[in-house]
């Protein structure tokens, strides 16, 4: 799924990149208050109007990066047994790392991804959807409930840790002991009648 409003390829696809690629630069430079997609445009070379086309908001564009980055991460590897805690930690290591790594991108997404603007909502619906997959490709299916309790916990803790009441280094820790809690707890999946 594109993070942009229509989907690009060729040039436009060069275009997109360069603004993401400018947007990141800006966003380590510059606060969150003061990033616009008028001054990511300028650093990208293109006019206003040009990273509109793309780009609905700044909350679009920082949020555009963020999946932009998720996507760059090597998938994880499932587990041996589906209630591998080594192989969950190790899992959410790789999105926490990512996390750590860009701190200025951290924080100004911690603000962009609650935008009530509808680009960012299909994208942290995008992203929220991608993080579960990741884990539950490493874990098996979470069912119910206990799905939505995962998902609940996930973004929840990157909030926290997006607002600093948690280190993004402790979010593997946290996470698996969470999610080893919720699958303990998991409801049967009912069987199929044999006919």
């Amino acid at each position: 799924m594109e993070p942009v409003r229509r989907i690009v390829d060729g040039r436009r696809a060069d275009t997109v990149q360069r603004l993401l690629n400018a947007a990141l630069e800006e966003v380590r430079t510059v606060r969150y208050p003061e990033l616009t997609v008028r001054s990511v445009a300028k650093r990208a070379d293109v006019s206003p109007a040009t990273a509109y086309t793309y780009f609905s908001s700044k909350e679009h564009l920082l949020c555009s990066i963020l999946w932009w980055k998720l996507q760059e991460l090597p998938a994880p590897k499932p587990a041996a047994t589906p209630s591998s805690s080594a192989a969950l930690t190790k899992a959410m290591q790789g999105i926490a790392r990512l996390f750590t790594e860009e701190p200025e991108l951290t924080r100004a997404c911690t603000t962009a991804l609650l935008a009530e603007d509808p680009e960012v909502h299909r994208l942290r619906d995008q992203i929220g959807s991608e993080l579960v997959r990741r884990m539950t490709d490493v874990i098996g299916p979470l069912h119910g409930i206990s799905g939505e309790a995962f998902t609940m916990a996930f973004i929840g803790s990157l909030v926290l840790a997006g607002t600093g009441y948690l280190r993004f280094e402790d979010l593997p820790g946290r996470l698996t002991k969470v999610t080893e809690l919720i699958m303990r707890n998991q409801p049967a999946q009912p069987k199929r009648r044999r006919r």
